[in-house]
């Protein structure tokens, strides 16, 4: 099956909705027990399917929670990050002698991300599992101008994924 199709079909049967980040998504739990936070009540944790494209992009955002990522299908994708170490990249696929990849990856709460698909014409399918769980409320999109003044010296990427 080619990628298209593939991606067709995985949107299909997971129910995939476009994500305003970029990519599709569709939620597949949250927990009914609540947590208070900061930011008031959230539950206890979420877990989506995400699928990101090698046409799109996962753009720069942040979450007030910790984002563990978990590799199913498709091509390596990077997970790019922004802080005190400026741009750094976290790479989830299948493990391999030739790659540095891992199954499974954690984006720390208040880490300012996005990610890319590493092969062309292709897809990457992930779990990403939220705790506490995800609100719309914590979700932050940033615009190029406001992470240009933090982080000049990673323009390339951050006009890629804003």
């Amino acid at each position: 099956m080619e990628a298209k199709e593939r991606i067709a079909f995985l949107v299909e049967k997971l129910q995939l909705i476009p994500h305003p980040e970029g990519g599709y998504y569709s939620e597949t739990y949250r927990s009914d027990a609540l947590v208070g936070t900061d930011s008031g009540q959230r539950n206890l944790s979420t877990a989506i399917y995400f699928l990101l494209t090698s046409e799109s992009v996962s753009k720069f955002h942040r979450i007030k929670s910790d984002e563990l990522w978990f590799f199913h299908e498709g091509s390596t994708l990077t997970v790019h990050t922004l802080g005190e170490l400026g741009h750094q990249q976290l790479s989830l696929g299948y493990p391999s002698n030739k790659n540095k990849s891992v199954a499974q990856q954690l984006v720390p709460a208040n880490t300012i991300f996005g990610s890319t698909v590493d092969e062309p014409d292709s897809y990457a399918l992930v779990s990403c599992v939220v705790s506490p769980g995800f609100d719309f409320k914590d979700f932050e999109l940033f615009s190029e101008t406001t992470l240009l003044k933090d982080f000049p010296e990673s323009s390339n990427i951050i006009k890629k994924l804003t």
